[in-house]
Parts: C-alpha cells; structure tokens; sequence
C-alpha cells in the first residue's frame, strides 16, 4: 500500500486510520468536510487535505493535489443512529449518494485502485440474541441502517457489473478517546455536571460488540491487503457482548465520585436489544482486537478531563 486516500479522514476513524497508515509509510490524503490546518492535517498523517463535498468533481481536483490512490477508505457519510430520525435526507446524501460518486470516480479513473467502505452493524437491525454472521439478511430498523444498507447495494453492483475490487466492513460500536458523541461521550458530560443522579437511556442490558478505534484501524488496513476476490464483506467487532450498564459503569467508576446511573427503560428508536459481531471471517485474516476495555475507558475519562482544563 503506497498511497491511500481516506474520504472523512477529519473523522474520528479517518484520523486515526491515517496517522497508523502514514507511520508505516503510506502517503495519506483526504477529502470532506471542515477547515484543517496543513500543520494540523499532517500531524495526523495526511499529506493533502480537501475540504469539499465528495463528488466526482472534487474527487478530480484532489488527484492534481496528491498521487493516484491503490487503496480508498470510504469513512464520509452518517455515523449514528439519532439524528437520521430528524434529518433522513441528508444522511442518504451523506451515505449512499457520496458512494455513488466515489466509485463513479474510481470506475472511470483509478478502477485498480481497492475500495474500502465502512459499513455499519445497524444493517442487521434487531432480533438478533447472539453472533451475527455475515450472511444474515439485512433488516434495519433505523433511516441510518437503510441508508448503509443502500451504500452497500451501491458497492455491489459496481463489484458485480463493473469488476471494481470493493470491500464492506460493518464495524460494530467502535470507541476511544477524542469520539466526541455516542454513549462514553454523553455519560462524561453528564457526570462533568456533578449532580448526585444521571438517567441514562434503555435497561442497560442491551449487548454491543465494543470496538476500540485503533483495533478498528487495523481492522480496515488488514481488510486492505487481504488476497480476495472482488472484496470482502466482513463484521467489523470483537466477537464479544458487553452490557451498556457495565461500560457505564466502568467509567463512572475511573470518573469518581458517587453519582448513580439510572435507567430508564426507555429504549431509543431504532436500538435493538443485542448487536454482536461473529467474527470468524475476521479470524481467518488473522486479525484479533487487541485494546483492553477498562485501560481503553480509562483514556476517555483522563482525555476528557483533559479537555475541561484546556
């Protein structure tokens, strides 16, 4: 892999995922949305930095900025659940319409180039009491898991009619430090505030495969040199259930203090009750996560903090 292009690479995933390719001596670009400084860009590994909607237009002015890519890591588009209930439209253009448009690009442009798509587990919607494998039928039961759903039948037909080589990851509920929405985020707002009782969302049984962001980081490199042809699609998880309410209560614990975490119940619209990756196809890569939980919850407390005294 000598030249990637990351499409949202100002994302939380996308920084991540070029700051790791960049060590290991890929030239790094990227295309979205948001101001980014070239000092600021490339001290996270990206070399070329466009900010612009992602079209076949900007698409071409980022190649008279940096190399021809071999590999593409599609992260631009929707990343939650909630807000796809507000603004549906503009999470299918987000999601589904900026695919079109890059593998338009790479059909007509760069067509050896490997395409990466970062899918998400909300396609398999609920129903699901343990592992799910790659071959169930998608059901989403959210506009956010339509509109992967609809990226992913856009990637398919330009596998199957065009012969482009694209992957689908459906990474699961990946975390870290420096993600600033989703339920770690939330939680340290909230206990930030000091009041004796938080009231969280849901039972707090509901299972999610939890994903650290740097395991989520080898996971697309490792899809991106796998030896398959056409692509791969393939879970993106640990293959493990946690509770919310034992994550939740993991971090109120490295927080301090005394605050309770209450329940309410009250399961948001389009959270099913258990989301678990089977990860035997990740396995026969050879790949394994390898963060450990209460370190990696330990990280988001100390950044946090961090964060108020800046």
């Amino acid at each position: 892999m000598k030249t990637a292009w990351i499409t949202g690479a100002k994302g939380f995933i996308g920084r991540h995922l070029a700051r790791h390719l960049a060590a290991n001596g890929c030239t790094v670009a990227g295309i979205g949305h948001g101001a980014w400084p070239s000092a600021e860009a490339r001290r996270w590994g990206v070399s070329a930095w466009l900010n612009a909607d992602l079209d076949v237009s900007s698409l071409g002015r980022l190649a008279s900025l940096a190399p021809a890519p071999d590999r593409v890591f599609h992260l631009a588009g929707g990343s939650a659940v909630g807000p796809t209930f507000v603004n549906p439209l503009e999470d299918f253009h987000r999601t589904a319409s900026t695919t079109a448009e890059l593998l338009e690009w790479v059909r007509t442009v760069a067509p050896s180039a490997r395409v990466i798509c970062a899918s998400s587990a909300a396609v398999y919607g609920s129903g699901h009491p343990g592992p799910i494998v790659e071959e169930t039928a998608v059901a989403p039961s959210s506009p956010y898991g339509h509109h992967k759903a609809v990226m992913e039948t856009i990637a398919g037909s330009y596998r199957a009619n065009f012969g482009l080589h694209v992957s689908i990851v459906r990474l699961f509920s990946v975390y870290g430090a420096g993600l600033e929405k989703q339920l770690l985020w939330d939680l340290c707002g909230e206990l930030a505030r000091g009041e004796p009782q938080v009231s969280l969302g849901g039972t707090g049984d509901e299972l999610r495969d939890w994903l650290h962001v740097s395991d989520a980081v080898r996971l697309l490199v490792a899809v991106a040199q796998a030896e398959s042809r056409g692509g791969l699609t393939i879970n993106g998880g640990t293959g493990d259930g946690v509770a919310v309410r034992r994550i939740a209560a993991l971090l109120r614990e490295y927080w301090g203090g005394s605050t309770e975490l209450v329940f309410t119940g009250l399961r948001r619209t389009g959270d099913p009750e258990s989301l678990i990756a089977d990860v035997s196809r990740l396995r026969a890569l050879g790949f394994a996560a390898q963060a450990g939980m209460p370190q990696a919850v330990a990280d988001v407390v100390r950044w946090f903090k961090a964060r108020q005294v800046e």
